[in-house]
């Protein structure tokens, strides 16, 4: 629960954090195969929204293999496997006024793919980031099962219903801390290497759907939350902030182009290690709010 720190986290200094983001989470995996390839690993990490799916996965295998693992998976997902929207289902949205779709997809995801059931028994600290829906406060899960964790942190409001975790209610981390660097600063790491989603800016009309328009609204606050909370880190935590993809074109709804978004990860990342991107802490520039010339 909040603030529950597993006893070997204390000792842990290097963290991964993964930003939430829907589809572009597909990003993350592009970077995690860089940073594998280049021999750079975590002690721990720490995932919210889409972010914690990754997260949750590259704990229970932190190699190159284990990536090559998540990049199969991703390579094969489609929108119904997460957001299964049929005739049926807005049926039912009008009738119930409370979610668009179950959980039973991305629940089966988790549980077809997850090589461990509790929070603790990855092979690394994990720290999964969701939000109280009631109060707005982030809620970090370090400990009990993982499924529910994970589906909690993604539960994006009106798509999913918010997951009853003990005495609380939990949706979609990205609502209190889409990209938990703070979190990870206060459970002790002092390297932060943070695999952000990115948002789509070369857009030259919104998004087609609810869920999708919903989906980039949470990006661009993301991208401005962010940089604030980057910048209130106390300076003897280093970070490092891998570059998202520019232009970024598409909706965190639409899974058909994940193989792409996986393949210009990794050499983004191979360009930006090549440049000497590890050895400059503290920068962000490459996150600042931009529209593209059309």
């Amino acid at each position: 629960m909040t603030g529950e720190v597993m006893t070997d986290s204390a000792q842990a200094k290097t963290a991964f954090v993964f930003a939430g983001g829907g589809s572009f989470g597909a990003i993350q995996v592009g970077m995690l195969h860089s940073l594998a390839t280049h021999g750079i690993a975590a002690d721990m990490v720490f995932g919210s929204s889409a972010g914690a799916l990754n997260a949750a996965y590259y704990a229970g295998n932190p190699t190159l293999e284990g990536v090559r693992g998540l990049e199969a998976i991703w390579r094969g997902l489609r929108r119904q496997d997460v957001f299964p929207l049929t005739l049926k289902t807005l049926y039912g949205f009008v009738r119930r006024r409370d979610f668009l779709v179950t959980s039973q997809g991305l629940r089966s995801l988790i549980d077809a793919h997850l090589p461990y059931r509790n929070l603790e028994d990855a092979k690394i600290p994990i720290h999964v980031v969701a939000t109280d829906i009631l109060s707005g406060e982030t809620v970090v899960l370090s400990k009990g099962p993982a499924c529910d964790a994970i589906f909690a942190s993604a539960a994006i409001p009106a798509a999913f219903a918010p997951v009853h975790f003990e005495s609380l209610y939990l949706a979609d981390g990205a609502i209190s801390s889409n990209t938990p660097v703070c979190v990870a600063a206060a459970l002790g790491a002092k390297r932060l290497i943070i695999l952000p989603t990115g948002y789509a800016c070369a857009l030259q009309a919104p998004p087609i759907g609810a869920v999708a328009n919903a989906l980039h609204a949470l990006t661009l606050l993301i991208a401005r939350q962010l940089i604030s909370e980057l910048d209130s880190l106390e300076r003897d935590i280093d970070y490092y902030v891998l570059p998202p993809l520019c232009p970024l074109k598409g909706s965190p709804y639409d899974f058909s182009h994940t193989g792409e978004l996986i393949a210009r990860a990794v050499e983004s990342t191979d360009a930006w290690l090549a440049q000497g991107g590890m050895e400059r802490p503290r920068t962000h520039t490459q996150l600042g709010l931009h529209k593209h010339a059309h």
